[in-house]
């Protein structure tokens, strides 16, 4: 369930023909007085201020800065504030109880057109108004989102915090935003818990229920650990509390808690988990090109231990976002081996950011992988699959979640209301193959609660083509197709989704290549964001992330290598702006995201070089 705020302003500013200085805005209870100090700062006076100052955003425009004037310590928030045109607007929440407020406004031009579209308000409107948002993946209400964090599971909830911008579709000022779900698949938006503060934007970290009171804020209480960075500051590790299951929380009053030492630059996203056998804290930071491993035993004092990872996966990379969980191998309680994951950027094998893991052995102190350096195994074969992490307290499930986007292009992605979704989540496992310990990732059990009305397609066979007329009347893009493959003679087994404009992605197993592919070259809107470039940039730079190259690394086909098999069972999630493809029970998963005109409403199956069988096809609307 989602919370919306209906668009019914008590106060409808009237327009503005604002001399700096001098004109006001005034209606029967609230006025808005502009005083310009100098050339690039303004203060905005208002009286009897409503619940919200709305402001209107131009995307590809530099940021100004805002913030609360009467503030102690002002934190000064980036916004694009609009200069020559209204993208849209976003609320910025004022003082509760104050009779006057003071916002304040720097490097915004005298002439910006923000100045006459300012409005004050007490609601803002987040129904969806985006075509792309999706029916069934978790996004923000609005506002930009990158990576999960601080994933959680108490009293019945799960709690799913993120990388969040409330001033703008772009990344910047980064807040920990928060949802809450019971069953992974229906999320209910709260109140951002952590916000960006004077000593940094807060940066992806983790969460635990401190079950035992070592912390001593009382037994059950959730900890949550982020980084907090600024270019005064660095990158340094802090932590906040919650004693009401995580509608508010208290920041650390003598953070920063961990510093690196030697003065690192890239030292963030701490992942924090309870060790049993030494009855300890184990805290994982990515720390450049390497893992760091700390221990505590009351989550406020850290003590480095050890470090792990240069030179090893994919080459050269940015370690970011690190897990670390132990799992049974094929099921067996009593072969258990440890697995980290560690996202990387760049270094996805089609460009951006991608995760990847490391199977291996830890004591408490030192993790040892089973694998040489140069080996590389990927979490998900797609280019639209990054920062995955798990929730915490979670018993003998281990679910994690992924940010669905890449580095190359999230800033620039065809939505405004909201920028990016988490892909569906994830139970991971560990199984055998060839010798080798692999993870698998597979949609949740919970997804199938989204399931409704299905169709089943008749057992048949492809020797050239054979086309379904509809996939579900009047879908509205959002669905689920379960297949299994009998390989027969076919060297190519194919699937087409395809619209009326023949906007397509292609899905097919090449058997002489041992391929898996999802191809998006023609899936609809491919070629986005050459308009974008100045400032999508400027945002994309702000993490130091590769460059973009626009059409060239969206518009292509993905693949990840299957071995040959009488028969292949494929699970496949479509939703309005994203693919996800499950191969035997997740041992292979690729996400992609699409961009299609209008929902993919037909599919056709194809075959080259033989016969092929689906001996199951069924679908499900979600």
């Amino acid at each position: 369930m989602k919370t919306t705020f209906m668009n019914v302003s008590r106060r409808v500013i009237g327009a503005l023909a604002v001399l700096l200085g001098i004109s006001s805005c005034q209606s029967s209870q609230s006025e808005m007085t502009f005083e310009q100090e100098g050339d690039s700062l303004t203060v905005i006076h208002i009286t009897n201020p409503t619940r919200y100052l709305l402001l209107p955003i131009e995307e590809q425009t530099p940021e100004a800065q805002v913030c609360v004037a009467s503030d102690s310590v002002p934190v000064e928030m980036d916004v694009r504030l609009s200069r020559a045109k209204v993208d849209y607007f976003v609320p910025y929440a004022l003082p509760e109880g104050e009779k006057k407020v003071a916002v304040r406004i720097r490097h915004l031009p005298k002439d910006a057109l923000c100045w006459k579209e300012l409005k004050l308000s007490d609601t803002f409107d987040t129904a969806n108004t985006d075509k792309y948002r999706p029916v069934y993946h978790h996004t923000p209400l609005y506002g930009w989102m990158n990576d999960a964090n601080g994933l959680v599971y108490k009293d019945g909830e799960y709690h799913l915090f993120y990388q969040y911008n409330p001033y703008g579709s772009m990344w910047g000022n980064m807040h920990w935003g928060h949802s809450v779900s019971k069953d992974l698949v229906h999320w209910e938006h709260l109140e951002p818990a952590l916000a960006r503060d004077t000593l940094g934007h807060i940066f992806s970290g983790s969460s635990v229920v401190d079950n035992a009171n070592t912390a001593g804020y009382g037994a059950g209480t959730i900890v949550s650990f982020y980084t907090s960075a600024s270019d005064k500051n660095g990158q340094i590790q802090c932590m906040a509390y919650s004693t009401d299951n995580g509608r508010t929380f208290t920041k650390y009053e003598k953070n920063p808690i961990l510093t690196p030492f030697d003065g690192l630059k890239d030292f963030r996203d701490p992942k924090v988990f309870w060790y049993a056998p030494d009855q300890k804290w184990v805290m994982v930071v990515s720390a450049d090109k390497e893992m760091r491993f700390y221990s505590s035993l009351n989550l406020k004092d850290w003590t480095y231990m050890s470090g792990w990872g240069e030179g090893y996966g994919v080459q050269p990379s940015q370690f970011e976002c690190p897990d670390m969980v132990e799992l049974p191998v094929d099921g067996d309680p009593n072969h258990k081996k440890w697995a980290l994951i560690v996202n990387v950027n760049p270094g996805c094998y089609f460009g951006g950011s991608a995760t990847q893991y490391f199977i291996g052995d830890f004591d408490g102190e030192k993790f040892v992988c089973d694998n040489k350096p140069e080996t590389v195994k990927w979490l998900d074969w797609g280019k639209d699959h990054y920062a995955t992490v798990c929730f915490s307290n979670t018993g003998d499930r281990t679910i994690a979640v992924p940010w669905m986007s890449n580095w190359q292009y999230a800033n620039i992605v065809p939505t405004r209301q909201f920028r990016s979704a988490n892909a569906l989540p994830r139970e991971l496992s560990l199984y055998t193959q060839d010798g080798d310990i692999y993870m698998a990732a597979a949609p949740v059990e919970e997804t199938k609660s989204l399931r409704k009305e299905s169709r089943e397609i008749p057992a048949f066979e492809v020797a050239d083509a054979y086309h379904v007329d509809s996939l579900l009347a009047d879908n509205r893009g959002a669905y689920e197709i379960e297949l299994e493959l009998a390989a027969g003679s076919a060297e190519i087994m194919g699937l087409k989704l395809f619209n009326e404009k023949g906007e397509n992605v292609d899905i097919y197993i090449s058997l002489p290549e041992k391929k898996l592919v999802m191809d998006r070259t023609k899936s609809g809107i491919v070629d986005f964001g050459k308009d974008s470039a100045p400032h999508a940039i400027e945002a994309h730079d702000r993490r130091k992330q590769n460059s973009i190259n626009y059409v060239d690394d969206f518009a292509l086909g993905t693949w990840a290598p299957v071995k040959k098999a009488d028969s292949y069972k494929l699970d496949i999630f479509v939703d309005k702006c994203s693919v996800e493809i499950f191969l035997n029970g997740g041992k292979i998963a690729m996400t992609n995201l699409i961009f299609p005109t209008t929902p993919y409403n037909q599919m056709s199956f194809y075959s080259r070089g033989g016969v092929f069988k689906v001996s199951q096809c069924k679908v499900y609307r979600l």
